[in-house]
């Protein structure tokens, strides 16, 4: 790991003044990308891939497949019995905690949509609230397999009352969906299960196909295709955000556990190669220890050469000197999940101001968060939480107004409205409230 000494070297590492971040291709997928579709960049590959989504349909989606994937897929569509007997392929524990996990993101969820009014009226205007109709999910495939993304994603749009919810995830080689992931659509109730992944994924959900009709909304995160793609279509549809590797940022002092410390940073390591892991601690010894841990934890990992990249090309140490210190580098960087695990003081929370996930407490570990806490972890990354939230109900609903124009109001608010409307030079509007105004005797 990358090690910053004191704070001035930590912030010029740390601060991230701008949303997003430049990944740079490895030589092998820029020769894949020339060789496919006779680009290097991955900008310029997902503009493609959209475009052949949008004019060719689900034939472009086969083909891409092939292509991209080197899958034979004979259906994009997932059947109910396929769903059933994947279903019933799922160790009993392995169901029982998925749906223990779903009762209690749904249980969050489910008071964030309570909280939420369903009408606000105040002097004859509304505003009132309804779900989305259609709502595309997304989770990765490929390495590994995301039952957990589907839960987090799906049972937050069901809360909201989202009338049709649709899956898309990548099949593995054999054309095949895992099937613990299609045990989770079934628990979060998802309606249609799609087999596509990356960029192709996102352009059927919103450009739509003969078999894959178009959604208001897609979420969920993905690898830097789909993010690429996501940016690319919104406006045609919404998006909750443009999530890219994951991050932690841990905040420790000489009282933390290094041990903890330790499978905290590979928990990280291992999502993916870009995945980045950052200490900060005021304590040069617990460094020095968390890093010699690292090592010797890494040999029973069950992903490490994708750990080990992760950790030797983006980790990072910083030592500091003071927590108020640490707590202005957590700020810097903005990070998707935030661990204070200090032992020697206590930490007001809200001085943390911008973190997508805050794990406090006297065990705080992500992959609580990631799994069974409640709170959705699909959560903003690439320092975007210094102005975006965690997916939540509100992503799934949309508000209009109502504006109830009666004579009081004519009368009470015409006057000014002329004003304001010939001080822009828009003499129309000012006359179309004039003439209204005149025919109830209001001038």
């Amino acid at each position: 790991m990358k090690r910053a000494v004191g704070f001035e070297e930590a912030s010029r590492l740390l601060d991230r003044q701008r949303a997003g971040s430049d990944y740079v291709l490895s030589p092998r997928l820029k020769q894949s990308l020339m060789a496919m579709f006779g680009v290097e960049t991955a900008d310029e590959a997902v503009k493609i891939i959209l475009e052949e989504v949008r004019s060719g349909g689900d034939q472009a989606l086969f083909e891409l497949g092939r292509k991209i994937d080197k899958v034979e897929l004979r259906h994009l569509e997932i059947g109910v019995d396929e769903i059933k007997k994947a279903v019933s392929e799922v160790q009993p524990e392995v169901y029982s905690a998925l749906k223990i996990a779903a009762a209690k993101i749904k249980e969050f969820h489910d008071a964030q949509r309570n909280a939420i009014p369903n009408k606000i009226e105040v002097n004859g205007c509304c505003q009132i609230t309804m779900p989305l109709r259609r709502v595309g999910v997304y989770a990765p495939g490929g390495t590994a397999s995301y039952p957990s993304t589907v839960l987090m994603t799906a049972i937050p749009a069901r809360c909201a009352g989202v009338n049709e919810v649709v899956l898309a995830t990548p099949p593995g080689k054999d054309g095949k969906i895992p099937a613990i992931t299609l045990a989770a659509a079934e628990i979060a109730g998802v309606d249609s299960v799609f087999a596509i992944g990356g960029a192709q994924a996102i352009a059927a959900l919103a450009y739509g196909t003969d078999t894959i009709k178009a959604v208001d909304k897609i979420c969920g995160p993905g690898n830097i295709f789909v993010m690429l793609a996501k940016k690319q279509i919104f406006g045609t549809v919404d998006i909750d955000g443009l999530q890219g590797p994951s991050e932690v940022l841990i905040i420790a002092d000489e009282m933390s556990n290094p041990g903890f410390i330790a499978d905290e940073i590979l928990a990280q390591a291992e999502h993916d190669a870009l995945a980045q892991s950052i200490l900060v601690t005021t304590s040069a010894t617990l460094a020095d220890m968390v890093e010699s841990l690292l090592k010797e934890k890494l040999a029973d990992s069950n992903r490490a050469e994708i750990t080990s990249h992760s950790i030797e090309s983006v980790g990072i140490i910083a030592v500091i000197d003071t927590l108020e210190q640490a707590i202005n580098l957590a700020n810097m960087y903005a990070p998707e999940h935030l661990v204070v695990d200090v032992r020697t003081a206590d930490v007001d929370v809200k001085k943390f101001i911008s973190a997508g996930c805050i794990f406090t407490g006297s065990h705080p570990t992500v992959p609580m968060g990631d799994y069974v806490s409640g709170p959705s972890h699909a959560l903003p990354t690439s320092g975007t939480a210094r102005f975006s939230s965690p997916l939540n109900v509100s992503d799934f609903i949309r508000c209009y107004n109502v504006v109830n124009v009666d004579e009081n109001m004519l009368r009470e608010l015409g006057p000014s409205a002329i004003v304001i409307a010939r001080s822009e030079g828009l003499t129309a509007h000012a006359r179309a409230v004039e003439n209204r105004l005149k025919s109830i005797g209001g001038i």
